[in-house]
């Protein structure tokens, strides 16, 4: 099983958006294996392309041997991530297989990859504001807490942690959301605030919208709290020995 079969737990064409944007997303950061007609030439790669449900599409697995188990022979590919594969394959406007015969498998269009290329372009806009935070609101936590905390789970060593909160406005009620992220060293902020973009970029669009800020101040009572567990140390290497072994 790949990270892509585990988040189908309904099939992608049966899945409804959230999960088939939950997938997309992955999809876009995970490196595919994609035939080839023939071996590279240098930088050059030509697709092998396929015709189906009227459309050219290209094949794609998240695993070599995924890749040649459907062929049931050694192919030429090339790998590269789904958001890069995405892109090549949005100036032809042909479409893609993923996985044929695994958990996971999607057949994309042009018009999805179109959209899918959209959502990975989402960057965030540095700003400040004086803002009054507040506890978020119960139908926000219910639709972001379980892909944010996929996706902040994916950045160990680079913050220690993160926490929704909410924009307070009129009768207390939150107008807006914030997710502040602890822990960031300032020159990774930018590509970690563009990496939660995206993500929330293929997540229900919420009231007011939801921005990033980064901050290692206690947050606000209340707050969904994303606190990343400290990873094991490596075991230490044994003692290098004196000499070699003796054979006996």
């Amino acid at each position: 099983m790949s990270a892509l079969d585990d988040l189908a737990t309904t099939p992608f064409h049966d899945a409804d958006a959230p999960g088939r944007a939950r997938m997309l997303s992955r999809l876009a950061d995970t490196e595919l294996s994609v035939a080839l007609a023939a071996e590279p030439a240098g930088d050059a790669v030509q697709l092998m392309m396929f015709p189906l449900d009227g459309q050219e599409v290209a094949l794609a697995c998240d695993a070599e041997d995924r890749l040649s188990g459907f062929f049931g022979r050694a192919v030429a590919y090339a790998a590269m991530p789904g958001r890069v594969l995405a892109g090549l394959l949005r100036q032809t406007g042909a479409g893609l297989l993923v996985n044929p015969g695994h958990p996971s498998e999607m057949l994309l269009d042009g018009v999805t990859l179109d959209w899918l290329s959209g959502a990975l372009a989402a960057s965030p806009v540095a700003d400040e504001a004086r803002l009054r935070l507040t506890a978020p609101a119960p139908d926000t936590v219910a639709a972001l807490a379980a892909p944010l905390a996929e996706r902040l789970g994916d950045m160990h060593g680079l913050i220690s942690g993160a926490a929704l909160s909410g924009v307070r406005g009129e009768a207390g009620v939150p107008a807006a959301h914030l997710l502040l992220v602890a822990g960031c060293a300032a020159d990774r902020q930018p590509a970690v605030a563009k990496a939660l973009a995206e993500a929330l970029a293929f997540l229900p669009p919420q009231p007011g919208g939801v921005d990033i800020s980064f901050s290692d101040a206690p947050p606000p009572a209340g707050a969904l709290r994303f606190d990343l567990e400290p990873q094991p140390a490596p075991a230490p290497l044994p003692a290098r020995p004196k000499g070699p072994p003796i054979l006996r």
